[in-house]
């Protein structure tokens, strides 16, 4: 153990000897294994940005999708469905649940004159459940249904519309139809992309029924369960089980995961590896460039080299000391590196530019910084591996010789 420690301290004192040399020919080696971090850490991020995406849309991991239909077709009996959910839904105990429905329209009143807006029904767990954000205004709270003016979400589309007034000014819109009726916004949802002009209000499913006395006429409801991810293949065909049980009717019930952890993405570790390999290509021309400078260098220290050995150095100690001055200045090398990538990714600003609407922003993976600093060391025995053998072939009576 010594030994590795005295070579580790000599090897450090020769790189602050030649620290000119050094720094010149290990600043390829900073930018590349910064640059290999930087990947690892933004595939994180990015993946993180998409696993919340899919959030939005099939729910977190695990969302349970319910459905229900007739054989032979025909409208399910919505009230019955529902107290055999509500009844098989206390059972479980479950945390978050959510009714949904949609692929409707109601006539919307703006300045000018009644135009549909696309429709979507939910419960206010629909919100957690979808990681749903609002850009002005709340989400659905417990007891909105109550109100004599129901609460509406309207989407961003919508509300430019309608104007654009300020939710905290507590603006009215009329809807027409089987709901018709004066209803306050409350929440403005964000587009999902520059190019999303879907026009669409978001209602209470309660409300709606309430006031239209049910579902459209092909309208199909769902109903959402959010449970652990170790508990959703149990719970699935339990749940199915459970709420088949006693049906006479003809009705058919479905249950089924619609999560994004349900189905398998291989593309992600493949985008990383095609990422971090075009890196690791500019890692090892930097290693190339630091191969050559040592070999120039070991020329020039000759004389000191064969004065170590004429003092009892052995071919091995030599070899060691001069691998260890490539490791250890590759490391220090890439731990700036690495410091450096750390610093601006973790700048709030950063993760807004280039993560906008992230909600749960993860810390700087540990994975990121420990590739980083493994593709320094490894770049650092590789480099050294020459340099070091040109090392050890030196004799006493080289020394002598220059």
């Amino acid at each position: 153990m010594s030994a590795i420690v005295g070579a580790l301290a000599e090897a450090w004192a020769e790189v602050r000897h030649h620290r000119l040399r050094v720094l010149l020919s290990l600043v390829a080696i900073a930018v590349s294994v910064g640059a290999i971090t930087a990947v690892v850490a933004l595939n994180e991020y990015a993946w993180q940005q998409n696993a919340e995406y899919s959030d939005r849309n099939g729910g977190r991991p695990a969302t349970l999708s319910v459905s229900a239909g007739r054989e032979g077709g025909g409208a399910v009996d919505l009230s019955a469905m529902q107290q055999r959910f509500d009844r098989v839904s206390e059972r479980f105990g479950f945390s978050h649940v959510s009714r949904r429905a949609t692929g409707f329209t109601v006539p919307i009143q703006t300045s000018d004159y009644l135009r549909p807006a696309q429709v979507e029904l939910v419960d206010p767990d629909y919100a957690t459940m979808h990681r749903v954000v609002v850009a002005e205004g709340r989400w659905f709270r417990d007891g909105d249904e109550e109100l004599a003016a129901p609460p509406i979400i309207v989407s961003e589309a919508l509300w430019e519309v309608l104007g654009s007034r300020p939710v905290a000014t507590h603006p009215t819109v009329t809807l027409g139809g089987d709901v018709a009726g004066t209803y306050q916004v409350v929440g403005v949802r964000p587009r999902e992309g520059m190019w999303d002009t879907q026009k669409t209000v978001t209602l209470l499913f309660d409300t709606y029924v309430a006031r239209a006395g049910g579902l459209p006429e092909g309208t199909a409801p769902t109903w959402e369960v959010w449970v652990g991810t170790d508990q959703a293949s149990e719970i699935g065909p339990v749940l199915a089980a459970d709420l088949r049980q006693g049906i006479t009717d003809g009705t058919t019930i479905g249950v089924s995961r619609t999560d994004w952890a349900s189905r398998p993405d291989p593309g992600r570790a493949m985008a990383e590896l095609a990422m971090v390999g075009g890196v690791s290509l500019v890692l090892l021309l930097g290693g190339l460039s630091l191969v050559n400078v040592q070999l120039v260098a070991m020329r020039q220290r000759i004389r000191e080299i064969g004065v170590r050995r004429s003092f009892g150095a052995t071919a091995g100690r030599v070899f060691t000391v001069v691998m260890l001055e490539n490791v250890v200045a590759t490391a220090v090398a890439g731990v700036i590196g690495i410091l450096i990538v750390v610093a601006v990714l973790r700048t709030p600003l950063t993760t807004e530019i280039m993560f906008s609407g992230l909600q749960d922003v993860p810390p700087f993976p540990m994975r990121a910084a420990l590739t980083g600093l493994v593709a320094a060391v490894g770049i650092g025995a590789l480099a050294g591996i020459l340099p070091a053998l040109v090392a050890m072939r030196v004799k006493v009576i080289d020394a002598l010789r220059f």
